[in-house]
């Protein structure tokens, strides 16, 4: 469980499931040496990778490079099931930042053997979000400034238009396939071009414009934290 800001309180954020898309943006497909998919492209990673402002992301031991992917999240607000794509945004609470961490290399690794993306995605921490839900209403997210800088140089850049598959697309999308659960159910909607590696010591700062606010995190290394 996450505990974010909202409105004048807080947001327990208990996901049942993270479902984050792949090339959504048709220049971080470019620059993944990829071409812009015909439908959504969506995975899993688990709630487990989920952590809050204050705490830090942690490199594993076993992979050589770790990106950063900076996204808009969706927070799903009740049950969504072949939801059309016209009363999607019904289904809709709110809106964070969600950083998508990738363990490249393991990625690499698995897409030359055919296998599942799984292990690239799923470490703990490798879901940070914040800093605040902002309520649907108070933000129109079909063209906001999404960024995203490493220890002050700017990384990654772009605009949430430059989305292949628009927010109720998605939803209606992923709804189709599977149940969307109240509760803090996240989508991450996709990243712009700029992923790049992190290292022990770096400090990031992610943003949206219109709200949301920045959000900023430590990275350390696995062989760094004291047991």
């Amino acid at each position: 469980m996450i505990r974010l800001t909202f409105r004048d309180g807080f947001y327990e954020l208990r996901p049942s499931k993270i479902v984050a898309l792949a090339k959504n943006y048709a220049e971080h497909a470019k620059e993944m040496e990829s071409d812009v998919p015909e439908k959504p492209v969506f995975f899993l990673k688990p709630p487990s990778a989920l952590i809050g402002p204050g705490d830090p992301i942690i490199l594993p031991r076993v992979s050589k490079r770790v990106d950063h992917e900076v996204e808009l999240a969706v927070i799903i607000g009740k049950k969504a099931k072949r939801v059309p794509a016209e009363k999607a945004m019904d289904y809709v609470m709110g809106y964070t930042i969600m950083l998508d961490i990738t363990a490249r290399d393991l990625q690499a690794e698995a897409r030359r053997k055919g296998l599942p993306w799984t292990i690239s995605k799923g470490f703990d921490t490798f879901a940070p979000v914040g800093p605040r839900v902002v309520d649907k209403r108070e933000l129109k997210v079909e063209d906001l400034e999404i960024g995203l800088k490493v220890n002050g140089e700017l990384r990654q850049l772009g605009r949430t238009s430059g989305m292949v598959f628009k927010v109720p697309e998605l939803i209606e999308y992923i709804s189709s396939v599977m149940t969307l659960e109240p509760g803090g159910d996240i989508i991450a909607t996709g990243t712009p071009a700029g992923v790049g590696p992190l290292r022990h010591g770096d400090h990031i700062e992610a943003w949206i414009e219109g709200g949301i606010g920045k959000a900023e995190f430590d990275v350390l290394s696995e062989g760094s934290i004291l047991c």
